[in-house]
């Protein structure tokens, strides 16, 4: 079957991935891998080079003890002090012998050589010979004025020569020891097993020993360079040698002695890397073959099970006479797709339309005979899921009606608009899983079915109160007229839902007491619905006390609402018609404090605030309870709101002079800036900064002078033009009068100062 292009993108998508990321996975194996062997080879050669190290140091330091020992006993005194000859066979031969124990101690191979300066006699190899005053003179010259070592050793044609002059702790040197090792004995002794090659340094950067001499492997800057670098380092170590016109770059790998500082160091051959890494190179290489062949197989058959769904897709769609997959090769699978449901979409679309176009009309009629108590709880139960409502257990329902209290400035006949204007701020303020759909239930009302679930009995009357508050704003705010709202108390069963809207007009009848925009819960006013009642409440006190608490005048709220308590208790004489309004005072606290944007009232601990007041008979009590509890806690609020953006307001104004006082500058200017009224600005300054705008203007102004005058060259008059002064006599006035001298002589002053 002919594969689309949905398949080769997903194919070349998958393989290109993959091989990228056997790529970097073998590249980051290959690199691992070239480390691990570079680290495991130089350890092994630093392990040899510490191995040939202490094995030389070993024969080297026994020499060097067994002459210092000789050269301490009373033997040695008297041989070099006595004239050997060829008859003297006893001195001779307890001299031959010492050597040759020596000799079995040090290294095999080495010559071994004992003279004395005092007697001029040499024996070196078992044979006795004598020196000359020259060669005498040339041994003292070489071996001990020229050194200020008794212990050295020194590069010969045929290998090291090691020399130590005795007696070791004398300044008065009486002989000279001398060990003969030659090239042939050393490359015997630092053999290793596959023959890499050793240099020898001394702590001068001189080169004793090295195992091939013919191929010069380092020349003699690299070893000096080495000599500096090891001198600074560690005993053991690794470094890189760069690359030079004519040596290649080279890692080195060094031991140095404690004993005699020499340093003993090998080259790091890459052959020997490149040999070791062999085998895992071409691992590395086969691995990389065979998964790449693993994703080609596995990339063709993602690609053929990802694409089967849409070539099964093609064969069940119907043909789309305007689009042919094969007449279009520039279209892949999916678009061929989307093509041929479009008709199927839009058909369905077109139907759903019609459907969802009636819904409202369906969901209206239902909420209708809910309230009108005209539908069966089997038919509920059917029409519920088909309208979007699911049953769920532990809900309750609560009935809101809106009703207007007055039309604005609008003609009766808007009235029907109103409504639908309402009832449509209704649908887009309440969430939708918490209501029904809200409908205009007759010319003057507006209803809605709320939703709550899991919720007690505070929650409920919270959520409630918050959303009408909310609705109140929303409608003031959009439509300029205002709103009452009556809230049923709380059911579990729809069907139950006329009694609720006949509990909600009922409340709704006491807006006339309670004055517009009111909220008023059925269970608040139930106990006073029985008889018409006739109500006076006193406003006037009421919006006292509002501004009262709006500027936070403790002492005026005390007295306004003991004067508003009373007027309220004397002029509504029956106990119920005082419960009403005292209902309506603390919806009306609720309300402002809303409006103020402030928190007391809302509390878990005021969820029974209506019930604790009106079980209260005594008024005195009831007064302390309002003052303490709901209203003194407004005026603090309000109190700690001004105070903080009178600071704010302060603040914003002492930076605009400290940054622009040299520009034209009023209150009036800021006010503009700040969309506040000039006289509020100075009182709220004044208040937060003990002086006026002025003359804090004034007070930076001429700190700012004094500072030029002390610091810069600037005239007097230069000064006061860009302090805004109209001319220099001002400022020249102002400055005497503040600092008690003309702006000249305060220059003087502190320029001799």
């Amino acid at each position: 079957m002919k594969k689309g292009r949905m398949f080769y993108t997903i194919f070349i998508t998958i393989l290109v991935l993959g091989i990228g990321l056997v790529a970097s996975f073998g590249s980051y194996i290959y690199f691992t891998t070239i480390s691990s062997v570079v680290e495991r080879v130089s350890n092994t050669k630093q392990s040899y080079m510490a191995q040939i190290r202490n094995s030389l140091e070993q024969k080297i330091q026994t020499i060097e003890y067994a002459f210092n020992t000789y050269s301490t006993t009373s033997s040695f005194n008297e041989v070099v002090k006595h004239p050997i000859t060829e008859k003297d066979f006893i001195a001779y031969r307890n001299v031959n012998t010492q050597l040759n124990y020596i000799a079995t101690m040090g290294l095999e191979g080495t010559e071994y050589s004992l003279i004395s300066l005092d007697q001029n006699w040499k024996i070196s190899n078992g044979s006795l010979s004598y020196l000359t005053t020259t060669e005498r003179e040339k041994l003292i010259h070489t071996y001990i004025e020229q050194q200020d070592k008794g212990l050295f050793w020194i590069k010969t044609d045929k290998g090291i020569r090691f020399v130590n002059t005795l007696p070791v702790f004398s300044k008065k040197k009486q002989a000279i020891a001398l060990s003969d090792i030659s090239s042939q004995t050393l490359s015997h002794t630092i053999q290793t097993e596959d023959h890499m090659p050793v240099f020898i340094l001394n702590n001068q950067g001189d080169l004793m020993y090295e195992t091939e001499p013919a191929t010069r492997l380092l020349s003699a800057q690299q070893l000096q360079h080495i000599s500096e670098v090891t001198a600074k380092s560690d005993n053991t170590g690794m470094l890189t040698l760069e690359k030079t016109k004519h040596q290649p770059a080279r890692q080195i790998i060094y031991a140095k002695s404690a004993y005699n500082n020499w340093t003993y160091l090998t080259v790091l051959d890459k052959n020997e890397i490149a040999n070791a890494f062999q085998t895992t190179k071409f691992g590395i290489i086969l691995m990389g073959l065979v998964l790449t062949l693993l994703i080609v197989v596995v990339a063709y058959f993602i690609a053929i099970y990802f694409t089967k769904p849409f070539q099964q897709i093609q064969r069940s769609l119907p043909k789309n006479p305007n689009f042919t997959f094969k007449n279009e090769p520039s279209k892949n699978e999916i678009e061929w797709i989307i093509d041929s449901i479009d008709t199927i979409v839009t058909e369905k679309e077109s139907l759903e339309s019609l459907i969802q176009s009636e819904m409202p009309q369906l969901e209206t009629q239902l909420i209708l005979n809910l309230f009108r108590k005209r539908i069966s709880e089997e038919e509920l139960a059917r029409k519920m899921p088909r309208l979007g409502y699911s049953q769920l257990e532990n809900q309750m329902y609560i009935t809101m009606l809106i009703q207007l209290d007055n039309l604005g400035d609008r003609e009766p006949s808007d009235k029907d608009v109103l409504l639908l204007a309402i009832n449509k701020i209704v649908e887009e303020t309440i969430p939708e899983q918490q209501r029904m759909l809200p409908i205009i239930l007759n010319d003057d009302t507006q209803a809605t079915i709320f939703i709550l679930t899991d919720k007690n009995e505070h929650e409920i009357r919270k959520q409630v109160l918050d959303d009408a508050t909310l609705l109140i704003q929303a409608v003031k705010e959009y439509l300029n007229v205002s709103i009452s709202v009556g809230i049923s108390t709380a059911y579990s069963n729809l069907l139950e839902s006329k009694e609720a809207c006949e509990m909600s007009k009922q409340a709704l009848h006491h807006r006339l007491n309670l004055g517009k925009e009111s909220i008023i819960f059925y269970e608040d006013i139930s106990m006073v619905i029985s008889g018409p009642v006739l109500l006076h409440y006193p406003a006037e006190l009421e919006s006292q006390l509002f501004d009262a608490i709006r500027i936070g005048d403790e002492e005026q709220v005390h007295h306004t609402v003991h004067s508003l308590l009373a007027e309220m208790m004397t002029k509504n004489n029956h106990s119920m018609n005082f419960e009403v309004l005292l209902v309506r005072f603390v919806n009306n606290l609720i309300q402002l404090e809303q409006l103020l944007g402030i928190e007391v009232l809302l509390t878990q601990d005021n969820h029974a605030l209506y019930h604790r007041l009106l079980d209260i008979r005594n008024p005195e009590e009831i007064e302390r309870m309002l003052v303490e509890q709901i209203i003194l806690p407004m005026v603090k609020s309000m109190k700690e709101k001004t105070n903080q953006q009178f600071r704010s307001l302060s603040e914003k104004i002492a930076a605009m002079i400290r940054a622009e006082y040299d520009q034209e500058l009023s209150l009036e200017l800021i006010g503009d800036r700040l969309h506040y009224n000039p006289n509020y600005l100075s009182s709220i300054f004044k208040k937060e900064y003990g002086t006026t705008f002025s003359e804090y203007l004034m007070g930076y102004r001429l700190q700012m002078s004094k500072k030029w005058l002390v610091e810069t060259d600037m005239t007097i008059k230069e000064i006061a033009e860009r302090l805004q002064y109209h001319n220099s006599q001002n400022f020249i006035r102002s400055f005497r009068k503040k600092e008690q001298v003309t702006p000249g002589a305060y220059r003087k002053m502190k320029q001799a100062n």
